[in-house]
């Protein structure tokens, strides 16, 4: 099993035969460096104790990946070109991957390779980052690492989701709230996010007299948010930004809203705007859990996603996002392209896949259900069943239990990341990204960043 680096000397040892340090990195070796010590970084980047050998790691990955021409990249130009209805008949799916991240990227990747695909976004949330115990540096880290070590060439489409206002702290004190947002934001370009999505959707006042009145602080603290990122995104690069307008969970969106938010949103901001728009549909994060940890049908309205498309493509913007869908049925994946949704965001069956997998080690289980009925995370209910209490709390297990879920025994860890690429090649296939490297090379501009060279190299 792949074991960290213990020091600096050991890495650049280790490293020394593959690598050369310049300015950035220049492989000199990549089949080595690809075979024999990559996997011994990336776990070095995640579980390093010294942050300075941590850090260093983490640039390391990033630099060799643009030398080998893996760069981290906006959707944007992808998504102008279907406004102007240059590209259509697909809808991107963005992977929020939560824990093994970089087995599940590696499983990505394959998949993305055996179908000639390239509209396809690697995410996580803000929260997650928190709960989770993945700063983005690591996150783009282990990213980058997969595409290495799977022979990716081109962009990679890292994503912040949800960079969530909180309504009961934001109308206590807006200012204080807004700067850590900021101050997230700031540190995901850094490490290569290069599309971020904001959501102050949860500011919307439903009781205000006008919907644009509803709307007035999420496009208002959207409209500010777009600001900072384009004075703060690297220069030559047009950071994907995307807006929300309903609450996922909450009440379906409406064409209505969508004009009212778009029209208060460019009254504030008039330079590039954002370039998608999350829209209820009548979904949720995680589903609707049953009492035996099963999960209802979502009564999903595929016209919401159409209707607000062609009104944001109206205004130069792609189309809608969908978010809370991978526990659908996968019967209903070709509703989304066939009604004009941009992005889907997928989770929560992904993390169904390793956590119920038969292979998965009981043991270890039994520690996920007896740490979550002993902290009791936000999710969890006096009420609930223990299955259901599992279902909605388990995604709060990937940080305390991170090395072990990285360290799963080897029978168990190849069926269970067979039966995630599976899972990838399925999406692709439904959402009809299969084929799409050409047209994603096509439009998208590629430009090397990196962030300044770790001291000790």
């Amino acid at each position: 099993m792949p074991q960290p680096y213990r020091t600096l000397d050991n890495l650049r040892v280790a490293l020394s035969d593959c690598l050369r340090f310049d300015r950035g990195v220049q492989v000199t070796d990549p089949g080595a460096f690809t075979a024999k010590l990559l996997d011994n970084l990336v776990r070095t980047a995640v579980f390093a104790e010294d942050p300075p050998l941590r850090d260093t790691a983490r640039w390391i990955i990033r630099a060799a990946a643009a030398d080998l021409g893996a760069h981290p990249a906006s959707i944007q130009g992808l998504y102008e070109a279907i406004a102007s209805g240059k590209a259509r008949g697909f809808t991107v799916p963005a992977h929020n991957l939560r824990g093994m991240i970089y087995d599940k990227a590696r499983a990505i990747f394959r998949a993305a390779k055996a179908l000639d695909a390239g509209a396809f976004i690697f995410e996580i949330s803000r929260t997650e980052m928190g709960y989770c115990f993945v700063p983005p540096a690591e996150y783009s880290a282990c990213i980058l690492g997969a595409a290495v070590r799977e022979g990716h060439r081109g962009p990679v489409f890292i994503q912040g989701d949800h960079f969530q206002f909180s309504a009961r702290e934001y109308f206590q004190d807006p200012g204080s709230v807004t700067e850590t947002i900021k101050k997230a934001t700031a540190e995901a370009l850094d490490a290569g996010f290069l599309n971020i999505d904001i959501d102050p959707s949860t500011l919307v006042v439903l009781d205000r007299p006008t919907v644009k009145e509803q709307q007035r602080d999420n496009y208002e603290r959207a409209a500010e948010m777009t600001e900072f990122i384009r004075k703060r995104q690297p220069a030559g690069v047009d950071v994907s930004v995307g807006g929300e307008i309903g609450e996922v969970g909450k009440k379906n969106s409406t064409v209505e809203e969508f004009e009212a938010y778009f029209e208060g949103y460019r009254e504030r901001w008039s330079g590039k705007p954002i370039s998608k728009m999350s829209v209820q549909t009548g979904t949720s994060h995680g589903g609707v859990v049953r009492p035996d940890g099963t999960r209802e049908e979502a009564a999903i309205d595929f016209a919401v996603l159409r209707d607000i498309t062609a009104a944001c493509r109206a205004r130069g913007l792609a189309g809608t996002v969908q978010h809370g869908a991978s526990t659908l049925p996968e019967r209903l994946f070709p509703e989304f392209p066939r009604h004009d949704a941009v992005e889907i965001h997928l989770a929560t069956e992904f993390q169904r896949i390793v956590l119920d997998h038969p292979e998965f080690p009981r043991e270890l289980r039994a520690k996920l259900e007896g740490w979550i009925e002993e902290t009791r995370p936000p999710e969890w209910k006096a009420d609930a069943t223990k299955a259901q209490n599992f279902e909605k709390c388990a995604k709060r297990t990937w940080g305390p239990f991170k090395k072990e879920l990285w360290s799963l025994p080897p029978a168990a860890h190849e069926a269970i990341v067979m039966a995630l690429e599976a899972k990838f090649r399925a999406i692709f296939t439904h959402l009809n990204v299969k084929g799409t490297r050409a047209i994603v090379a096509e439009h998208v501009k590629t430009v090397p960043v990196l962030p300044p060279k770790p001291q000790g190299l």
